[in-house]
């Protein structure tokens, strides 16, 4: 079995979904970019236009003899707001949809049953789109690791601060 897995997600701006998903044991690498649209190697600037279909995304890394997919959608499920179409927060556009990129037939299953099951806590329906995961473009240099480098930024501290805050709470045994 191999040691080593990718999951593709889209929850809001790829800042705060990088910082939640690197301090999770199991999680090998994370990377921001974008994914499921129909421009070829998207800029920031482009994706943020509206106009090429790209959702922010984070690309993971991970080891599932560690952590599985299903417990990664728990996070994911945990730290967005998977009912609002194309907003988090204050931050909106068709770049921070709630979408998951499967890479295997089996991590699909897995997303449309915890889907279903997760529905019961939301008052809203579930709107993340599950969608075969084909190309992923790294977002550029200054995106990546983005609150490692910038925790003092009013949007790091504003809006990751919380959100990892709160992320670590629950999460407490499946921090690095």
């Amino acid at each position: 079995m191999s040691n080593k897995e990718i999951a593709v997600f889209g929850g809001g701006c790829f800042w705060c979904t990088e910082a939640i998903f690197q301090g999770l044991k199991g999680v090998k690498s994370v990377l921001p970019g974008y994914s499921g649209g129909s421009v070829l190697n998207p800029t920031y600037e482009q994706v943020c236009g509206g106009n090429t279909g790209h959702a922010e995304v984070t690309k993971i890394e991970f080891d599932p003899a560690v952590i599985n997919f299903e417990v990664l959608l728990e996070v994911f499920f945990a730290t967005h707001d998977p009912t609002t179409v194309n907003r988090q927060g204050a931050d909106v556009g068709e770049q921070y949809s709630s979408v998951i990129f499967y890479t295997t037939p089996e991590q699909k299953q897995i997303a449309e049953k915890y889907i279903a099951e997760a529905q019961k806590d939301f008052t809203a329906p579930i709107v993340t789109r599950l969608q075969s995961f084909e190309k992923f473009y790294e977002a550029e240099n200054y995106h990546q690791n983005y609150f490692a480098k910038n925790p003092y930024k009013a949007y790091c501290q504003i809006i990751i601060n919380p959100k990892l805050e709160k992320f670590k709470k629950k999460f407490v045994n499946l921090l690095k």
